[in-house]
């Protein structure tokens, strides 16, 4: 038994944030059903122009039922999917889900278990709300960016999906408690807000935490804050504990990366390699854990790959699901 065993989520989202979020709580037990438009589905599925690199990770183990909330008959099919439901998540501008009837104060009147999140640019009140964005704007204005530096990891995206996780478990056991579900209002914007209030890298950069290259070209990531670790890599390296970052670059520069590694193998000291995107799934920490994302037994499924079941299960009879398909709803 996992946690979320026998709750069921619709995810109405697109992209990352949401794909992620509900990855998260299917790790967890719970049955997501991806509900995507009949017209080529999710746009992270053809991200650059073919089979996206992001949607076969971040989708394992879901279930996919295509249907175009545009049409006027998809409230109806909508309504018998959500009978089934726990959760709804979706992911688009305010005025588009009111517009499309999936807003938390449309669903909840007529289900008031349900529990609806929303995870949009800029949440659901505010003068940006119908801005349109992506993680690069939502970090330029959390005053993340250091132009003209891309940014790394996608913060927004990524801190919105667990903040998302986090208040739809919240949500269930309040649930559990009241008998009445939520509504959830996440903004990417404020994920990425939230992480200004923590000191950047370029803050804490000196010899004890950098980068290095060693003699092949490739890099160690030294982050050695504690006087205990600093003084124990000195100590191996044989250098006071006054060393400069020059120091430190020239004497690191006279072996290969794994050598390095070699020489600190036994001491207890923050250096690590500096990995190559090819070379994460090679360590052997990540392979003891079977810690690589995608490894589950279960594929991201074909779009609409579950319409029929599905749809079936919530009592949409084969008669009704062949007129809804020769409509293009389904």
């Amino acid at each position: 038994m996992r946690p979320l065993d026998g709750v069921q989520l619709l995810d109405l989202t697109r992209l990352l944030p949401g794909a992620y979020a509900t990855l998260l709580l299917a790790d967890l037990g719970a049955e997501v059903i991806k509900v995507e438009d009949p017209r080529g589905g999710d746009t992270m599925r053809t991200l650059r122009g073919g089979p996206s690199d992001y949607f076969a990770p971040l989708n394992r183990g879901k279930r996919s039922v295509t249907l175009d909330l545009r049409s006027p008959e998809a409230a109806a099919v909508l309504d018998a999917l959500i009978a089934g439901a726990d959760v709804l998540i979706e992911s688009f501008r305010p005025s588009t889900a009111t517009r499309l009837r999936v807003d938390a104060a449309t669903l909840r009147a007529r289900h008031p278990r349900l529990i609806c999140a929303s995870i949009s640019g800029f949440g659901q009140s505010g003068p940006y709300v119908e801005r349109a964005a992506h993680d690069i704007n939502y970090q330029a204005l959390a005053g993340l960016l250091r132009p003209p530096q891309l940014p790394g990891p996608l913060v927004g995206d990524v801190g919105s999906a667990h903040q998302a996780a986090l208040a739809i478990v919240a949500a269930l056991v309040e649930r559990a408690r009241t008998g009445l579900g939520s509504t959830i209002d996440i903004s990417i914007h404020e994920a990425a807000l939230a992480w200004s209030i923590f000191p950047t890298t370029g803050d804490l950069a000196q010899a004890r935490y950098n980068v290095y290259e060693t003699a092949d070209g490739r890099w160690l990531a030294m982050g050695g804050l504690e006087e205990k670790f600093w003084a124990g890599f000195c100590e191996r390296l044989g250098l006071s504990l006054a060393a400069t970052v020059d120091e430190v670059r020239a004497r690191l520069r006279t072996r290969t990366r794994d050598a390095w590694l070699a020489h600190f193998e036994d001491a207890d000291v923050c250096l690590t390699a500096v990995y190559a995107p090819e070379e994460v799934a090679a360590d052997p920490h990540i392979a003891a854990r079977a810690a690589m994302p995608g490894s589950a037994d279960i594929p991201a499924p074909a779009l609409g790959a579950d319409t029929d079941a599905v749809l079936d299960a919530a009592g949409v009879d084969a008669a009704e699901r062949a007129r809804l398909r020769a409509a293009g709803v389904i």
